[in-house]
């Protein structure tokens, strides 16, 4: 039941989608919305257009793996639906305040937040903080309605409209990709508050407590959880140099070694402010915090202000990161827009512009774009392919993005799965919506998570191998992937390669809904949630879908290492998509061809 919420009028109002089966009150119900609520080719930032912010019906339940809420609204980046997640404590939030899903719409008179509590949304003056970033916003906040408030908040770049801005919720959980911040800048809202410890409700608390104590026993076994709980952490990029071509360096332009420094553990020692806070009810402690409260520090980050700029400085890295959650920016589109400024003064076609392993040069950059200061800091808001059309002159060609978002920077040459999932999801390039293929190699990957993956029907499969058989298993992957993000369930916690085996996963919801749930129930929402992303992409494109990746991708090999000569052949890739959209039921639409 979505609290429908109207910030012209302030008009809030409740509406009864219970007899509704299959949405479980995440991504798929706001869909769902979006499709009824909104007209075709509505600008992003029309007052009419419709954001949606929900934990559902299982995010926030005290449990490992359900600290998720999901931020849904046609993207200012890429012009159809964009979909972020956010880990912590929020979910929880929205739920002990009586909320499952909020739909806004509308635009408010004034700068404003919304508060959620004892099952009420009300519109509050937000005017004192204009200009503020996330993390002073969240203090302020709590100072007023008390300390154990749930903050989403927007920072300075989610206020001057940055394509690309975040929302961040409690310090240091950004729900970053696909510019939803600039979406709640549009709106005028500057924050949504949950304040209530009201406990989400679960069918069956004692098949939580075990599957929790499952979860806290496989730290020790599973090593990918294991990498996440200890310091620094698996954002903390550390140890040996990475195999060229793994990751990118210097705008995916450098296809050899790359010259970068990798930091040790020993790095970050002493770095850490704290660690943000284990989800509620996960044993496991996943995001680290490093260069200040705002630091939470995701994945992406090092790549993507680092390698990727040329930088491998630490500090300057876990500085930048913190100063992009403080001013609610994407680290995956800023780096990759960023880089592409630096590989185009390179080249001549942006006198003036940065250069690649500029360190210094970074934090007056980020500034510059959250503020939209100067011409190249208005040009860099815009996101690297608008920017790329201003410039004209082949700049086209720098631009690593897929529907006008930045590629994230683990490079799909050696792991075409990766650049299956990043040209052909519905909803944009994400890393984290697809495993990686290199997981699944018989000889390099992780064998204890093959029987896992089989029962989807992805099968063990040499990691450069690209035919139809790589497009049928990266759908599959991408349909389980998919129902985990239309339940809010956490990738980071689940199969294949976590601890949350389908089993538990499906004895986990059960549990919290009191119904059984299969893994068929699993699949079906997951299809339905990628149908439902490309039916809202084909209305609002009249028909036509970007599905190619950079030209660079399938034109310049991996010149050394163990990936030497891995490429995204053209020929093999138009097949292997081929297969994805067969698999998944899907009519090949105009606009996706491979470009020659």
């Amino acid at each position: 039941m979505p609290f429908i919420v109207d910030l012209t009028s302030a008009n809030v109002e409740k509406e009864d989608r219970a007899s509704e089966r299959g949405h479980y009150g995440g991504s798929i119900l706001g869909l769902r919305l979006m499709l009824e609520r909104t007209a075709a080719g509505l600008d992003p930032y029309d007052p009419d257009a419709l954001l949606y912010v929900a934990a559902g019906m299982l995010g926030g339940t005290a449990a490992p793996g359900l600290a998720k809420a999901v931020f849904l609204a046609k993207s200012p980046l890429t012009g159809v639906a964009g979909e972020a997640h956010a880990l912590g404590p929020f979910a929880a939030g929205m739920r002990g305040a009586g909320a499952r899903a909020l739909a806004v719409t509308g635009r408010a008179p004034r700068l404003s937040y919304l508060l959620v509590a004892g099952g009420e949304v009300s519109l509050h003056d937000a005017g004192e903080l204009r200009g503020l970033g996330t993390a002073a916003t969240t203090d302020a906040l709590r100072d007023r309605h008390g300390a154990g408030a749930r903050v989403a908040a927007i920072g300075p770049a989610g206020e001057n409209l940055v394509r690309y801005a975040s929302v961040v919720t409690d310090l240091a959980f950004p729900a970053a990709r696909y510019g939803l911040g600039a979406v709640f800048g549009a709106k005028n809202l500057k924050a949504v508050v949950c304040a209530g410890d009201a406990p989400a409700e679960a069918a069956d608390p004692a098949a939580i407590a075990a599957l929790t104590a499952y979860y806290r026993d496989s730290l020790a076994t599973n090593p990918l959880a294991a990498l996440q709980a200890g310091l620094p952490g698996f954002a903390g990029w550390a140890g040996a140099p990475l195999d060229p071509g793994y990751a990118s360096a210097r705008n995916f332009s450098v296809p050899g070694p790359p010259g970068l420094r990798v930091p040790s553990a020993g790095d970050y020692d002493g770095r850490a402010v704290s660690t943000a806070g284990s989800c509620p009810g996960c044993p496991n402690d996943c995001l680290k915090v490093y260069g200040g409260r705002s630091g939470g520090l995701g994945q992406e980050a090092f790549l993507s202000l680092g390698w990727n700029l040329g930088i491998d400085d630490l500090e300057t890295i876990l500085a930048a990161n913190a100063r992009c959650n403080d001013l609610g920016l994407d680290v995956v589109s800023l780096g990759g827009t960023i880089a592409f400024a630096m590989e185009c003064a390179g080249r001549g076609l942006l006198p003036g512009g940065p250069a690649f392993g500029d360190a210094a040069a970074l934090p007056g950059l980020i500034e510059d774009v959250a503020t939209r200061s100067g011409a190249l800091g208005d040009l860099l808001a815009e996101g690297s392919a608008r920017a790329a059309r201003r410039i004209g002159r082949g700049a086209r060609a720098y631009a690593m993005t897929v529907k006008g978002a930045e590629v994230p920077c683990f490079d799909p040459r050696p792991q075409p799965g990766l650049g299956l999932g990043y040209a052909l999801a519905p909803g944009g390039p994400r890393y984290d919506a697809l495993e990686h293929d290199l997981d699944f190699d018989p000889v390099a990957g992780l064998a204890y998570s093959f029987p896992e993956a089989a029962r989807v029907g992805a099968l063990p499969a040499p990691a450069h191998e690209l035919d139809e058989e790589r497009g049928r298993r990266s759908a599959r992957l991408l349909r389980l992937w998919s129902g985990l993000d239309a339940l809010n369930l956490c990738v980071f916690a689940s199969t294949p390669t976590r601890p949350l085996t389908i089993d538990h996963l499906t004895a986990l919801v059960t549990a919290v809904l009191g119904t059984e749930f299969t893994l068929e129930d699993l699949l079906a929402a997951g299809q339905e949630r990628l149908d439902g992303l490309r039916a809202y992409a084909l209305r609002e494109t009249g028909g036509r879908l970007d599905e190619a990746l950079p030209a660079r991708l399938h034109d310049e090999p991996i010149t050394e290492g163990p990936h030497k000569g891995a490429v995204l052949g053209r020929a093999a890739f138009e097949r292997a998509r081929a297969a994805f959209h067969a698999e998944l039921g899907w009519t090949p639409v105009k606009g996706g061809e491979i470009s020659e």
